[in-house]
């Protein structure tokens, strides 16, 4: 499941992930940021992930190529043990800022 807070005061868009991170939650993840195109950063939260997938994956990189890259930060919050991990097998720490 995905849902996401908008906090006009800061411009930060938070998607918060919870259960599984896979395909299941393409649909709902690509609209929690497609939706507002106000935010100067954007944070998905780990902070309730219990798995995660190559498709979830695939879908950090689809948040962070519509943030432009460079023009919007995108940041990886509350991530635990096992998920930094598999973020760092995959190199995304060269990619996105990881917070805690």
């Amino acid at each position: 499941m995905v849902e996401s807070f908008y906090e006009s005061k800061t411009k930060c868009l938070t998607i918060k992930i919870i259960g599984r991170f896979d395909y299941s939650c393409h649909k709902q993840f690509k609209e929690a940021f497609s939706q507002n195109h106000k935010a100067a950063l954007y944070e998905v939260d780990f902070a309730e992930v219990t798995y995660l997938d190559s498709s979830a994956l695939g879908m950090l990189l689809l948040l962070r190529d519509h943030a432009n890259k460079d023009v919007v930060q995108v940041r990886l919050i509350n991530i635990n043990d096992a998920v930094v991990d598999i973020l760092r097998i995959a190199n995304f720490h060269r990619l996105f800022e990881f917070a805690e």
